[in-house]
């Protein structure tokens, strides 16, 4: 049976309202960059994401490194901070650093990831395709809040989040990037009309 993230992760993509989770260590394919995301830059890392995770899809489903699985890839996600401290309603995109990445099953270890990195070269010309990292990253407790519609009013629903926060004791563990959160694109925004994306914002708690 094919594994649906959608369905059996809902807690932790689809959160109903605000939720706090303790998350545990998921591994990741990762591409980290600089500014703003509406230049053909950021465009170019995730067109080097996805072969590479749709390569290890085609893998696992074909039983090359285990017994077969097949999965739905994914969801792309980034973690933005702002290399100036600008944010909500002054930030300036140029200053924007971030990293994407694109989690993976557990199956997935490193020595496939490389392999998988070979293969894709052998076939496409891709010029970041070195830069992409397979990662174990802990998030840990987080606080998270589906968003509904344009990037460009997320400080709604950050809003939301701080007052929750503010009202149940919680305060960010990120002091030193203070500025900086997770999101998750439940949506491809390069198709989806913007009134009707959907991204889950997190921040870490501590």
């Amino acid at each position: 049976m094919k594994y649906e993230w959608r369905k059996s992760e809902k807690d932790i993509y689809l959160p109903k309202e605000v939720s706090v989770l303790d998350l545990p260590t998921y591994s990741y394919i990762t591409i980290s960059g600089k500014g703003n995301p509406n230049e053909q830059e950021f465009s170019d890392r995730i067109s080097t994401l996805y072969p590479v995770a749709y390569n290890l899809r085609m893998a696992l489903k074909k039983g090359v490194y285990t017994e077969p699985f097949e999965y739905t890839v994914y969801p792309l996600e980034g973690v933005w901070t702002t290399s100036d401290g600008s944010r909500d309603e002054y930030l300036n995109k140029d200053a924007l650093v971030y990293k994407i990445m694109i989690r993976q099953p557990d199956q997935v270890t490193k020595e496939m990831f490389e392999e998988s990195i070979n293969d894709v070269k052998s076939k496409k010309d891709l010029a970041l395709i070195d830069d992409i990292k397979f990662e174990q990253i802990s998030d840990g407790k987080v606080i998270e809040i589906l968003h509904k519609g344009p990037f460009e009013t997320e400080i709604e629903s950050f809003k939301i989040m701080e007052d929750f926060m503010e009202q149940n004791n919680l305060t960010r563990n990120n002091i030193m990037e203070k500025y900086a959160h997770r999101e998750i694109y439940l949506s491809d925004f390069r198709k989806v009309d913007r009134s009707k994306l959907k991204t889950t914002l997190r921040y870490s708690l501590n």
